[in-house]
């Protein structure tokens, strides 16, 4: 083994401590419980794929793939979402299913990073896909169960910004004429550089009015009033069919008593390409990240010879932790010393207490060498040492 490597991990990858790992396992079984409440269906999908089929289907930069070679020689990629899996398998089933279908999932994705800035190359994400359903409630039942869960895992304050995709489409072709520089444009969004945004804009060989609207755009963030303001940029049907669908939403979030909880912000865009129509993104805290994220993406499973809507979100796990901030203090766990022949009343000992949900560790008095330390690392120490009925 080199020593150079004896202790590093391959870049981006990170170990879960215990404290941690507990409290990630708590904030999952209770976002997982909420989801099933809804009747969402677990899945798993493996952390294999083949390239030309998920690979090339999930949004992710090829850059940013895992590939490796099987014995066939073909091309594999560890998953880089859980969004083009899952379309995968319900592209087959939907053409046997009649209803929408309600899939939900918790597993690690992986994305390379060409340098490590801190940020993880495997992370856990969970999330649900409703897919047969190309309605606004679809969407605004994402957004509600998406609010429920954070509400569960104990999250807050959090806020949801929502936007549309189809709508900064469609504006940015109606300006600027091509989607080659509708999407030079909207690179600055989803940077979130809207001084780089302004100065492009400026740059570009428009009418007053034209710039005028572009800039415009940027202040559409806020309530209801929003989908007015962004009425006047727009001219044609497909702008205001987007609007449209975001003035039903508004109601629908309304009627799940969940309104003071989102924003809209029609600037957000994401880097998952086959995003169409209704989006989000969920913050809290000082997380200068998204925790969250969603949205509508009706063309994905034509790559896998379906036509469907589909809407759906995922949580990121160490975002979310990150966000909850000071972690539980874990159970209380008792140490039980014995020696050799009180080992049989250890056990004994220990199955009672487990039965009673207590954490219980067995411990060969011979095998501790500092009986300070054990006292420091548990929360009670019992002695069973000596003949039966001494301590």
């Amino acid at each position: 083994m080199s020593r150079l490597f004896m202790f590093e991990k391959p870049l981006g990858m990170r170990d879960t401590l215990p404290e941690l790992h507990d409290a990630k396992e708590s904030v999952r079984s209770s976002i997982e419980m909420e989801m099933k409440r809804w009747g969402f269906q677990f899945i798993e999908t493996p952390a294999l794929e083949y390239y030309e089929t998920v690979g090339m289907a999930s949004a992710i930069q090829d850059q940013q793939l895992f590939k490796l070679l099987d014995q066939q020689g073909h091309t594999l990629v560890l998953r880089p979402d859980m969004t083009a899996p899952i379309a995968r398998i319900a592209a087959s089933k939907l053409y046997k299913e009649q209803i929408p279908l309600r899939l939900a999932y918790s597993a690690n994705v992986y994305r390379a990073q060409q340098r490590e800035g801190g940020r993880p190359a495997e992370f856990e994400q969970i999330g649900v896909e409703c897919i047969g359903d190309d309605s606004v409630s679809a969407d605004g039942e994402m957004i509600a169960l998406a609010i429920s869960s954070l509400k569960k895992a104990g999250l807050e304050p959090f806020q949801l910004s929502v936007g549309h995709v189809g709508f900064v489409n469609e504006l940015f072709l109606q300006i600027l004429g091509n989607e080659e520089r509708a999407r030079e444009l909207t690179k600055f969004l989803y940077e979130k550089n809207y001084v780089g945004y302004r100065e492009h804009v400026h740059s570009l060989p428009l009418s007053s009015i034209d710039s005028q609207r572009l800039l415009a755009f940027l202040d559409l963030r806020g309530g209801p009033e929003v989908i007015g303001k962004a009425l006047e940029l727009v001219e044609n049907g497909k702008g205001r069919d987007a609007l449209d669908e975001l003035k039903i939403l508004w109601e629908i979030i309304e009627d799940f008593g969940e309104s003071s909880r989102i924003k809209f912000d029609l600037t957000i865009v994401s880097h998952m390409s086959y995003y169409t129509g209704i989006l989000f993104e969920v913050y809290a805290g000082m997380i200068g990240f998204a925790i969250g994220n969603g949205g509508r993406y009706d063309k994905l499973l034509e790559k896998f010879g379906k036509t469907t809507g589909a809407t759906g979100f995922a949580i990121r796990l160490d975002r979310l932790l990150e966000s909850l901030g000071d972690l539980e203090p874990p159970e209380p766990v008792t140490c039980i010393l014995f020696s050799p022949e009180r080992r049989k009343e250890a056990y004994q000992m220990a199955a009672e207490k487990r039965e009673n949900h207590e954490r219980i560790v067995l411990q060969d008095i011979r095998a501790v060498r500092n009986l300070d330390a054990c006292s420091d690392a548990f929360a009670n120490v019992v002695f069973l040492v000596g003949k039966e009925g001494t301590q």
